[in-house]
């Protein structure tokens, strides 16, 4: 059955123009939000600006502290993750002009071991704010110059009592005396071995820290210097006397000593090839082909085994109590140095080292 429509009723008409107007408002928002999703997509990721990005770097401050008196120095601000320890110290220069960085050791802990310069601030950091205790090593010398003052003064010194001055020695009794071969050989051995050590300081050798206070160089000066005059006082002496079995003792004592030395510049070349910029060992050395580098195959220090030979050989060849005396003094310092190393190389290298003495094959 149909309904029948009311004739009074008013007709409800459709507007046209409104349907139109709502079909074209739908398409265009659908078109921009298109466009927009077109956009986003092949403008892959939106990278932050330079202020936001900036904006997320994290800074630390570091707190100076006196080690004795636990008083603040100053605070070094603005210190980004990426510096290190000599970053901060150069700035603690600029804030006290009168320390300046190789004076300056900064410590994590009271006690604690001085902390390296390239040590990262970032590895220190537990909060924002890090603490580092201030010590004042007091006037500092580079090593190059330490160990160039070292050695260049025993040279000077050894040649000016071979020369025979006239402040030193009786001049009448110094025309008259007749100078053994072994006087000469002894000053050419003694040359050679300062010479080497200049040498391999200036293009050998690679130092772990840039500095040294300058109390060790005036110590190290005074013991090596005052034995080389000592010593060079009683070799070119007027009275000095040959040894005891002469020419053959000489002869082995210098081929010895030449041995030694030659032995002692290929371990530091080997040494030093094993070493990187920051003077670390990356790896324990093995021999090569070198016959003066088999050493490595029962000592861990082999460049001390043939200091020390050099010096025992010397003594044997000259046959004076003072070169006796300085020999035996090197021995023992030579054997604390290497027991010092070969700990070290167990710590590092204990596969490699662990059947190997430190400096005396089987003995220590």
């Amino acid at each position: 059955m149909l309904k029948r429509q009311n004739p009074g009723a008013p007709e409800r008409r459709r507007d046209p123009a409104a349907d139109g107007g709502a079909l074209s408002m739908s398409h265009n928002d659908s078109r921009s939000f298109f466009n927009l999703s077109q956009l986003v997509l092949s403008a892959g990721q939106i990278k932050p600006s330079p202020a936001l990005k900036h904006s997320k770097i994290t800074y630390f401050e570091v707190e100076i502290v006196d080690v004795q008196s636990k008083k603040q120095i100053c605070i070094v601000d603005k210190v980004t993750p990426a510096s290190t320890l000599l970053d901060v110290k150069h700035k603690f220069h600029k804030a006290c002009p009168q320390w300046y960085p190789s004076r300056v050791g900064l410590q994590l802990e009271r006690n604690g071991p001085f902390l390296k310069d390239s040590v990262s601030i970032q590895s220190l950091a537990v909060s924002s704010i890090i603490t580092l205790y201030f010590t004042d090593l007091g006037q500092q010398v580079g090593w190059t110059t330490f160990f160039l003052t070292e050695y260049t003064g025993p040279l000077l010194i050894y040649l000016l009592f071979y020369i025979r001055l006239s402040t030193i020695y009786d001049q009448v009794e110094s025309r008259k005396s007749f100078r053994h071969p072994v006087v000469h050989l002894a000053c050419f051995c003694h040359c050679l071995h300062y010479i080497r050590h200049l040498l391999e300081t200036l293009f050998v050798h690679k130092f772990s820290e840039g500095h040294t206070p300058l109390k060790n160089m005036i110590k190290g000066c005074a013991f090596y210097w005052g034995f080389t005059s000592w010593i060079a006082y009683y070799i070119n002496h007027p009275r000095y006397t040959p040894p005891s079995f002469g020419h053959k003792q000489v002869s082995y004592a210098a081929l010895a000593f030449l041995i030694c030395e030659a032995g002692n510049h290929f371990i530091n070349v080997a040494l030093a090839h094993q070493t990187n910029s920051e003077g670390n060992r990356t790896c324990f050395p093995s021999p090569t082909y070198n016959p003066f580098t088999w050493l490595f195959l029962l000592v861990s220090c082999p460049n001390y085994t043939y200091e020390a030979g050099s010096w025992i050989s010397f003594t044997v060849m000259t046959q004076t109590l003072p070169v006796g005396i300085f020999a035996f003094l090197m021995v023992i310092q030579m054997s604390l140095w290497a027991q010092k190393k070969h700990k070290l190389y167990l710590k590092k290298f204990y596969p490699e080292v662990r059947r190997k003495a430190a400096m005396i094959p089987i003995i220590f």
